[in-house]
């Protein structure tokens, strides 16, 4: 009855540990699902910038109108690297989220590992049920 308990405690400190671990993983989660929002929003605001300065036709001479189609181009380089990083960003959001589900998933089998062994405990406390009396003399009389 002692090993019982003592295995039920230790459950019990595993399932708080493994809270702990989905905690974390969640807040790594929520920190690279922020990065990927603000890296789209970043891609999204450059490539307004690409679209206004492309479209520009008030260039003076041929040297303004060189320097804007570079400015745009340079603008184009950066949304670019900005969408190749989002896209990193979303393998790593991905990632997170999948360690967070499986923490969950782990932190899980563990809470119903513990109530089992709780059910069992409580059942082995119960005094067992008794059967009626063995009746007397044989099956022939």
């Amino acid at each position: 009855m002692q090993a019982e308990r003592k295995r039920l405690v230790r459950l019990q400190r595993l399932e708080k540990v493994r809270a702990v671990a989905k905690q974390a993983a969640a807040s790594e989660a929520a920190r690279a699902e922020s990065t990927l929002a603000q890296l789209e929003a970043l891609a999204e605001r450059t490539g307004r910038l690409v679209a206004d300065y492309s479209g520009r036709i008030d260039a003076a001479d041929g040297l303004a109108l060189m320097q804007q189609g570079r400015f745009a181009g340079g603008l184009q380089g950066i949304r670019a690297g900005t969408l190749a990083d989002a896209g990193r960003a979303r393998t790593v959001a991905d990632a997170r989220q999948a360690e967070l589900a499986m923490a969950e998933r782990s932190r899980a089998a563990v809470e119903e590992r513990a109530a089992r062994e709780v059910r069992d405990l409580a059942a082995k406390a119960q005094s067992p049920v008794l059967g009626t009396r063995k009746p007397l003399g044989t099956p022939l009389e």
